[in-house]
């Protein structure tokens, strides 16, 4: 892997961390998942870098979550976080920006702002439901059904960032196109 790469993965597991100084707005009955701007990181880690590195910027950052850094919304850090209810949204990250370069990679010959949507979308936003609906059924007294019933209040802000991603994407794309490493 370049030094190039490295840099990347690094700016975009900050960037992922920086987001999470923005305060969470907590959500009681989901058993305290947070609504956080990090999801909008992992869109952009995918969307921007590729699978690969998008994926590795975002399990760069639950390392260090996981040794202690205090990186996620609300200054969470530890194992602890992963023993909590955000547990299967947190293991879903990776895996949505993986999906969401991968959608980039194999979306090149379309407009880069409609790829970008489609691929936030349903990497940041599919992919990390479906990994986070199930982790608070098993984290928490809830059923399926009203776990998912209540993910449903991240949608409108989920749908803002996707909305930012593409509107990153496509300028970056402008302005510098061999940024969008996806595309590379």
């Amino acid at each position: 892997m370049s030094d190039r790469s490295l840099v990347q993965i690094a700016f975009y597991a900050a960037l992922i961390a920086a987001l999470g100084l923005l305060p969470p707005i907590a959500i009681p009955f989901l058993g305290g998942v947070p609504i956080t701007a990090q999801s909008l990181g992992v869109m952009l880690a995918g969307v921007m870098l590729g699978p690969v590195r998008g994926a590795l910027a975002v399990l760069l950052l639950l390392f260090l979550v996981a040794l202690g850094a205090p990186l996620l919304s609300g200054g969470r850090g530890g194992l602890a976080v992963f023993a909590g209810p955000s547990v299967g949204f947190l293991i879903g990250w990776p895996v949505g920006a993986f999906v969401a370069g991968l959608i980039m990679q194999k979306t090149a010959n379309y407009n880069v702002l409609v790829s970008a949507a489609f691929a936030a979308a349903i990497g940041g936003i599919g992919v990390i439901y479906a990994f986070g609906i199930p982790g608070l059924v098993v984290m928490t007294d809830l059923t399926f059904a009203k776990a998912a019933m209540g993910s449903a209040i991240y949608l409108p802000g989920d749908l803002v960032k996707v909305a930012i991603a593409a509107i990153v994407a496509q300028t970056v794309a402008r302005g510098l196109p061999h940024a969008l490493m996806s595309r590379a």
